[in-house]
């Protein structure tokens, strides 16, 4: 039996947002560095996002560092943040917890609501043309 052969330099698992910003810094740090890198993105899905059906709150500070344009490209991070509320439920009542007395991660000013497999696809745009294949 003959079996087909690729040969990459690295392989990502999962297209997920860490392997694709895995692979997309990889191909930054290597165009830098004026160096030939293959890398491959597999994914189980039938497309990048198949699998990814939640919405998030995304805080872009990660996003920034990696692609610092991401807003003129266009990134699906359209609805910002305006107001947070966390609520203590009872069966009858809620109370409502002040933002002092939360962790800095538990308060979104500054992030975006968005869906993670809009992002995902994002992201795979943008390693694509980088030279990633997935």
């Amino acid at each position: 039996m003959q079996r087909d052969v690729m040969n990459y330099d690295v392989l990502i698992v999962g297209a997920g947002p860490s392997g694709l910003a895995a692979a997309i810094k990889l191909k930054q740090l290597a165009n830098e560095a004026n160096k030939e890198l293959s890398v491959c993105v597999l994914e189980k899905g039938a497309e990048v996002g198949a699998h990814i059906v939640s919405g998030a709150v995304l805080d872009p500070i990660a996003l920034n560092e990696l692609i610092p344009d991401w807003h003129e490209k266009g990134a699906p991070l359209n609805t910002p943040v305006n107001e947070d509320q966390f609520l203590l439920l009872s069966e009858t009542r809620s109370w409502s917890i002040p933002h002092w007395l939360l962790p800095p991660l538990m308060r979104n000013q500054g992030n975006f609501i968005a869906s993670l497999g809009d992002v995902c696809r994002w992201l795979a745009e943008q390693a694509e043309s980088l030279g990633v294949e997935i």
